[in-house]
């Protein structure tokens, strides 16, 4: 995209929305800037890992996709933890139905 952008008395300017969702830039997002004596190059500056709202929906953002094995482990874990909590059961996995004795011996 080709278009004339005006700076402000700040010095600022406002990117397009279209450039803006193309990069997938959102407010606060870092650039970094490269200047030469008739140019100014604005990239984004990206981390390996962090959450990006993507079309409305948060998703984690990695350098490799996480295997089949990873996303469903985590799942069922997560499911678990959950299912544990709704019902007061906060052992640790494998402790389940183990009760802690605290009273003093006689």
């Amino acid at each position: 995209m080709n278009t004339t952008l005006t700076v402000d008395k700040a010095g600022r300017v406002v990117l397009p929305k279209p450039v803006r969702d193309e990069l997938e830039l959102a407010a606060g997002d870092s650039l970094e800037m490269e200047s030469t004596e008739d140019a100014i190059v604005l990239r984004p500056v990206r981390r390996d890992v962090g959450l990006r709202k993507k079309q409305g929906i948060w998703v984690l953002d990695v350098d490799e996709p996480l295997s089949l094995e990873t996303v469903n482990r985590t799942t069922h874990d997560t499911r678990r933890e959950r299912e544990r909590s709704w019902l007061g059961q906060n052992e640790a996995p494998g402790n389940a139905g183990t009760k802690l004795k605290t009273g003093k011996r006689k």
